[in-house]
């Protein structure tokens, strides 16, 4: 697990260079096909090294869930030990983790519909008055979230309207039929890169994402999605960071370094959530990302795990 940028793939490969292994992508962007640059996808050299799931298997007008996400890798996980070889479960999506570790509480599947006449309702009025409407309905989850928080207030929302009830209300409701994933026969090593130095860590996002402006990269990419159609920025695909920016960019608003700024801006801020995720997790392991043998270090821990499930 880690944030964006702290070598993550660099260490499961270095994993895979020694152990008998088979990659899951805990990743919501990753399941795009057509979104490579953005996304800091592994290199087709990268995907053929070792296998890889959960990565290239969804249309970016299509959503994925975290319920989606741990029946898919439950099952992956029961298939790749079949096989003799360890899950190594890598990305930075924490709720898909969270998800895999705890189970999922009851929340009812989105609605293209009512998520329409929300995002127009957004427009219209502003998000802030979608968080004056949700404080009416649902105070409690109306008090943990930003008024400018568009995406879970509207999702508050979409809740009530399909349930009837508040969402504070149902997540208290458990799902017994999702066993947590601590039951299952494959112990779990939760294993973090964090900083020890968020400047470098910001540094590093900073070179990442130049690469991908680099000769026009991944606006060209964002013009590919945008010139089929049939996509707009409200999908939870465009939604992801670096695209949502490119996406403005290209209506008009800006000039590229306020794209790169933004850009920057959003990815530091989605790092900023993963290390506060981190931190609700005091069982993972913290290997130091900026240390220059971080992924040694990663693959030190795995190899006396698996060596103490051989024996």
């Amino acid at each position: 697990m880690g944030p964006t940028a702290s070598g993550k793939t660099a260490a499961a490969l270095e994993i895979a260079r020694h152990i008998p292994c088979e990659i899951i992508s805990v990743d919501s962007a990753l399941v795009y096909r057509g979104m490579d640059i953005g996304t800091a996808k592994p290199s087709a050299a990268e995907l053929a090294s070792v296998p890889h799931h959960l990565i290239d298997i969804l249309d970016p007008a299509q959503s994925y869930s975290a319920m989606q996400f741990r029946q898919d890798a439950l099952q992956l996980v029961s298939d790749i030990q079949a096989r003799g070889k360890l899950p190594l479960l890598v990305g930075g999506t924490m709720l898909y983790f969270k998800t895999l570790r705890d189970g999922l509480d009851i929340l009812p599947s989105a609605d293209p519909a009512i998520r329409a006449r929300l995002d127009h309702d957004a427009a219209e009025l502003g998000v802030p008055a979608l968080h004056a409407r949700l404080a009416l309905l649902d105070p409690v989850t109306a008090a943990r979230l930003p008024p400018n928080d568009s995406q879970r207030i509207q999702r508050a929302l979409e809740i009530i309207e399909l349930s009837g009830q508040p969402m504070s209300a149902l997540l208290t409701q458990s799902d017994s039929d999702l066993a947590p994933y601590s039951l299952l026969s494959f112990e779990l090593l939760p294993i973090a890169l964090e900083p020890s130095e968020r400047s470098v860590l910001h540094a590093r996002i900073a070179t990442r994402f130049d690469l991908m402006l680099q000769d026009g990269a991944l606006i060209a990419e964002v013009q590919a999605l945008r010139a089929r159609g049939d996509l707009h920025p409200g999908l939870p695909a465009l939604r992801c960071v670096g695209y949502r920016q490119t996406w403005d960019y290209l209506d008009g608003n800006g000039n590229l370094h306020d794209l790169r700024e933004k850009g920057l801006a959003a990815t530091r801020q989605l790092a900023k959530r993963q290390l506060t995720w981190l931190r609700a997790m005091p069982e993972r392991l913290v290997v130091d990302c900026n240390a220059a043998d971080a992924s040694a270090q990663v693959l030190a821990l795995v190899q006396a795990a698996w060596q103490a499930r051989e024996r």
